[in-house]
């Protein structure tokens, strides 16, 4: 699966619509991405995509040297779950 990247946002189109994004803030002087939003189409639901924008974005800010700030719900509970996988990248304040 391959996620389109702008400024704010990293997502997944399907016929010119999107169909899944998470999307972020840089704040800390440039070094941390604060993740405020990750919405998934229903149809693509329990397929594994939310935790594979967060791979998408966390994997960006490791080569990056880079931090996130949790701030949306889904990512906060991932940061939670997988403490092993996050919680040298998470920012804190």
């Amino acid at each position: 699966m391959e996620f389109q990247h702008e400024n704010g946002r990293y997502f997944l189109e399907k016929n010119g619509k999107v169909i899944a994004q998470i999307t972020y803030t840089v704040i800390n002087e440039g070094q941390t991405y604060s993740i405020n939003s990750t919405v998934v189409d229903p149809s693509l639901r329990g397929q594994g995509v939310a935790k594979k924008l967060l791979d998408t974005i966390v994997a960006d800010a490791r080569a990056k040297n880079m931090t996130i700030k949790p701030v949306c719900p889904y990512v906060k509970e991932a940061f939670l779950r997988y403490p092993d996988t996050y919680q040298e990248i998470e920012y804190k304040s």
